[in-house]
């Protein structure tokens, strides 16, 4: 495997899109910062990464606590320059509007919207004095229209969309790539499958076509070609969603 002398955080490396997202740098030569709240989970992660002759460091993270942040990445930009960034935090809840609570609103919001504000700026208070960088942020259907129950979880992505603009216009003069990706689909998880088959039972599971999901491995793979593009081409926005996706 390649080494590459930077590192690449992902900060939500959950069990399938922020998994894949970090073999997917691992593989090019990255040291990979993951963090996720229960730190403790990443452990497949990391014997994935290692087994396959990558370099991982696995870190308990709370996003939402501007001191975790700051420690995590200046962590990761001790052990090598900080190159690239992906905030990969969801909180996607459904709940109906009479029935969203202040609690829950609030929680949505600072996962994923004020902990993507946080992540942004460090990440970028250590690329900006180089003059090189990337900064991904994972947005979803609901951060272009809300929809029936996602009050809470469209108001917070549509606020990440925003941070991700409004960062892009300041930090692309300043050689800093900030991209928003949009995956408007269901992602082949566990957690999906189940709201499936609790919504139509075994016959709506068995009606899905393959591919008709979008596996983590093909946002990775997003992911890694906004970081290959060269900067007269750059995008801010980037939709992905399978062939089958009505939009």
């Amino acid at each position: 495997m390649p080494e590459k002398n930077a590192t690449a955080a992902v900060i939500g490396a959950g069990d399938f899109i922020g998994a894949a997202i970090a073999r997917r740098f691992a593989a090019a030569g990255f040291t990979v910062f993951a963090g996720r709240r229960n730190g403790d989970k990443l452990a497949p992660l990391v014997a994935d990464i290692e087994g396959a002759g990558g370099r991982v460091v696995a870190r308990s993270l709370d996003a939402r606590k501007e001191e975790e942040i700051v420690a995590f990445l200046a962590d990761a930009e001790r052990h090598a320059p900080l190159e690239v960034c992906i905030f990969n935090i969801g909180a996607n809840v459904n709940f109906p509007l009479l029935e969203t609570t202040e609690r829950v609103f609030r929680k949505v919001w600072e996962m994923g919207c004020y902990s993507g504000f946080l992540a942004t700026r460090e990440a970028a208070r250590h690329m900006l004095p180089r003059g090189r960088g990337c900064i991904f942020l994972t947005g979803a259907t609901a951060s272009l229209r809300g929809n029936v129950g996602y009050s809470a979880f469209a108001s917070a992505k549509f606020g990440l969309r925003a941070v991700a603009q409004s960062a892009a216009r300041e930090l692309g003069p300043r050689n800093i790539h900030v991209a928003h990706l949009i995956i408007d689909a269901g992602v082949d998880t566990a957690f999906v499958r189940e709201r499936i088959k609790a919504a139509g039972g075994e016959e709506a599971l068995a009606r899905i076509e393959p591919d008709q999901l979008m596996r983590p491995e093909s946002v990775a793979e997003a992911y890694w070609q906004l970081y290959q593009q060269p900067r007269d081409a750059w995008s801010f926005e980037h939709e992905i969603r399978p062939f089958a996706e009505k939009w």
